[in-house]
């Protein structure tokens, strides 16, 4: 439910507004962010700007809440200095796509849009721009915000930003972008075999889908005892600790599409325990990256 638009202190005008764009305001927040949790901490103290801002004088709403928005995430990321301490790799909350009818009650507007955007390689290369770099490209190259607005978010002068965004694109092209160009059938495909195999703990056939130099991380948070903390290579030290900690335990391997692209979820007794996604050619894995962090998986647990 949009707990936000519904405040008694919002006027008319402004829970109008906030209906119409706050789901803009969530994507904006969690491609910043990289949580969900963060993203609609940010959220909601963006609508408590434009509360006690009102809508008199916004020529360009969508504009205005996505600088905002921008401003807020800026300041959250430095002023946080958790991920500094974070155990092991950091991976972004992973989104499911919505494939059945939505709770009752729920709000299409508490979805994050999924693109491109959002997959997990992306925001991890942003996750480690600097903020101003994340905010340049996020709100320029995502969102359409002119970079006079941009440098009005961010502190900077226009050509400063326009500077950090290109620096931004090179990294993302260098290290975010998709290695292969593999229709998303085919990588369902792939896909599917790997949830077989880790479902039958069968060490051959996860083999026949691993490439032989295959890259993998695992993202705890440090809250699962045992769980690797540093990036896995090798198509047999991924594939002995993949059914080293999953094999025997029941657990549903279920291929569904993570952060708009195919991966899988995996299940213990109905709850959602790893989310992985997978990189993939048309044939085999090239790089595996996993959430188990209970913080990141909140939000899927039924």
């Amino acid at each position: 439910m949009n707990r936000f638009a519904d405040s008694p202190d919002a006027s008319v005008e402004v829970a109008e507004l906030w209906r119409s764009h706050r789901q803009r305001v969530l994507d904006v927040c969690y491609r910043m962010l990289g949580t969900l949790a963060d993203a609609e901490d940010a959220t909601q103290e963006t609508f408590l700007r434009l509360t006690r801002s009102g809508v008199d004088g916004i020529d360009d709403p969508v504009g205005w809440l996505v600088a905002v928005a921008g401003r807020v995430c800026i300041d959250r990321l430095r002023r946080d200095t958790s991920r500094e301490r974070y155990i092991g790799p950091w991976l972004p909350s992973p989104v499911l796509e919505q494939v059945s009818e939505p709770a009752e009650g729920a709000d299409p507007a508490d979805r994050i849009t999924l693109d491109d955007t959002i997959r997990i390689a992306m925001l991890t290369v942003l996750e480690q721009l600097s903020p101003a770099e994340r905010a340049a490209f996020v709100l320029h190259d995502v969102f359409g915000l002119p970079f006079d607005r941009v440098a009005e978010t961010v502190g900077r002068s226009p050509a400063a930003c326009r500077q950090l965004a290109s620096r931004a694109r090179t990294r993302i092209r260098e290290r975010g972008a998709p290695r292969f160009d593999v229709d998303s059938e085919a990588a369902r495909v792939v896909a599917e075999r790997f949830a077989d195999a880790c479902r039958r703990g069968d060490v051959e056939h996860l083999l026949a889908v691993l490439d032989p130099d295959v890259a993998g991380e695992f993202d705890s948070g440090g809250q699962i005892p045992g769980a690797p903390t540093t990036e896995l290579v090798g198509a047999d030290t991924i594939a002995t600790v993949l059914l080293t900690s999953l094999a025997g335990t029941g657990a549903d391997f279920d291929v569904e599409d993570v952060n708009a692209q195919p991966g899988v979820v995996v299940r213990l007794d109905g709850r959602v325990v790893a989310v992985i996604t997978l990189e993939t050619d048309d044939t085999v894995v090239h790089a595996i990256r996993a959430i188990g962090n209970p913080d990141k998986l909140w939000h899927l647990q039924g």
